[in-house]
């Protein structure tokens, strides 16, 4: 097909039903000129014979005959675009640097041009005397880059002895394509991890939607049913009410009717003149008829006090029950980030003892003497892990039980170690503290946690990426708090800080404990 941008030569040469160039060239009588295949085809398609270009009928379809001349011309066109696209530069090859517009394939470089020309552009040196005498060479690309400032030479390669400059560049050049390939494979092996966290991902979010959406369509059922429940009852209370109430009034109406057939018995019996049967009728007429005591009966409503609260009663039970489950299974499943962490002694504070694995930590009150240390902690009684981590996430236990003060959260590699120390995400700390005043998470201000019961294990969970960071009472599976929307630039440590002893209490250590999930 001819492209966008063909030459105007080449549309004098082109059919203009297929837009090429002409293949076995016919002419019609209004002197317009087509491929053959293209016209004959479109004449097939259509009713009347007419010119594709001035539209003129013709009352029979032309005898079409190969316009002999366009045919040739059209033929060598032909063999010129292709000569010409042959000798068009190619990726990695050497472009004429004469020609303008499409630039054709170099056949020499001349060394006293630095200029690299196309057979067209290189006649005159094969031609002119003076030109003759310059040095062609195979083409080359920077020529500048390739002449010897002082000698005005090409640049050769010079050795020490038997090519050992040669041989030490291409051993380097070895150790630099190792390395880039190394690169490469990190590279691919980072997207692999990359992809592998995305699909994770995914999984995650789609177990934490079918989670959700069980738990709540639970939630929804529990609900409904607890309405169910007390529109039951409700109306069983009230049709209870409305039958008692008909009853009465079924035996009030009765009595009425019997009353009132006495009432009109007695107004007979006060018009008759005969005194003997009024004698004998009035016997029968002194003992009223039996009713009820109607003054004792009461038409009262029915209590529905208490009902809606007795039905959330039983909702708040279910909800209950729902909310430990999550409580379990979200502790469950940070524990399984847990890491195994040991104390460094080098940054514990002179008066903190540590257990020989390392695991535990309390204070004795009474400084020793240790070496300067820039890492140790100089006033405050607090100790880092060894291991920190700066990716992913990581999650660790420490009891407290039986101690009346202490700190434990994480702290960044940076925080000042000196003197007194302020405890807040600000200065590089994410800690809860427990003390007489009760639970708080250290922070400007500080902010205070409910606390049920006494904490015996803490668990602290740590997402480096989303900048979380948050604290469990492991016994009773509760959440304690979590601070979000942390932003982390170096390593994490574990911290714990004991406090120090007061009048014999708080003498119990704090111990970083192995993770139990069927607690």
């Amino acid at each position: 097909m001819a492209s966008a941008n063909t030459s105007g030569s080449e549309e004098n040469f082109s059919c203009s039903i297929c837009l090429d160039v002409f293949r076995s060239p016919v002419s019609t009588p209004c002197g317009h000129n087509f491929c053959r295949t293209c016209i004959t085809k479109f004449w097939d398609e259509q009713v009347q014979y007419k010119c594709p270009l001035c539209n003129m009928l013709f009352n029979t379809r032309p005898d079409l005959r190969i316009n002999t001349l366009l045919s040739e011309l059209a033929a060598q066109f032909r063999t010129s675009v292709r000569v010409k696209e042959q000798l068009c530069v190619k990726p990695g090859e050497v472009p004429c640097d004469v020609c303008t517009g499409t630039q054709l394939k170099a056949l020499k470089s001349c060394l006293e041009c630095l200029t690299s020309y196309c057979q067209t552009h290189l006649e005159p040196h094969q031609r002119v005397a003076g030109l003759k005498k310059h040095r062609l060479v195979e083409p080359m690309d920077r020529l500048e880059d390739r002449m010897c400032e002082n000698h005005n030479q090409l640049l050769e390669l010079f050795c020490q002895t038997d090519q050992e400059e040669y041989e030490l560049k291409t051993t380097q050049l070895g150790k630099i394509e190792s390395g880039v390939q190394q690169m490469i494979q990190e590279r691919k092996i980072k997207i692999k991890e990359i992809k592998g966290t995305v699909e994770m991902s995914k999984r995650d979010a789609y177990r934490e939607i079918a989670d959700g959406v069980q738990v709540l369509t639970s939630l929804m059922r529990c609900i409904e049913k607890c309405q169910d429940d007390l529109n039951q009852m409700v109306k069983e209370r009230l049709k209870s009410t409305v039958k008692q109430a008909e009853g009465l009034i079924k035996e009030l109406e009765q009595e009425i009717e019997d009353l009132t057939n006495r009432s009109s018995e007695v107004k007979q019996l006060s018009h008759t003149k005969d005194h003997l049967h009024f004698l004998q009728a009035f016997r029968s007429l002194k003992d009223p008829p039996p009713t009820r005591d109607w003054t004792t009966v009461e038409g009262r409503p029915p209590s529905y006090v208490g009902t809606l609260r007795r039905s959330l009663d039983q909702l708040e039970v279910t909800l209950n029950m729902v909310i430990k489950k999550l409580r379990d299974a979200e502790l469950k499943r940070v524990q399984q980030y847990e890491v195994d962490v040991t104390l460094d002694p080098d940054t514990a504070h002179p008066s903190l003892i540590l257990s020989e694995d390392r695991k535990q930590v309390h204070d004795e009150d009474e400084e020793k003497e240790l070496p300067d240390n820039p890492k140790r902690f100089t006033q405050c009684v607090c100790v880092l892990t060894r291991q920190s981590f700066s990716s992913g996430r990581f999650y660790f236990e420490v009891r407290v039980k039986d101690k009346t003060q202490w700190d434990v959260g994480v702290a960044r590699e940076s925080i000042n170690r000196n003197g007194q120390i302020k405890l807040s995400p600000e200065t590089g700390y994410w800690t809860i503290k427990f003390s007489k005043d009760g639970l708080v998470f250290k922070d400007n201000p500080a902010v205070r946690l409910p606390l049920r019961a006494e904490l015996q294990k803490v668990g602290v969970f740590v997402d480096y990426g989303e900048g979380l960071v948050s604290f469990y009472d492991v016994e009773a599976r509760v959440h304690l708090y979590s601070a979000t929307g942390c932003t982390f630039s170096e390593p994490l440590y574990p911290f714990l800080c004991p406090s120090v002893p007061v009048g014999g209490t708080n003498s119990a250590p704090l111990i970083i404990s192995p993770v139990n999930q069927t607690e």
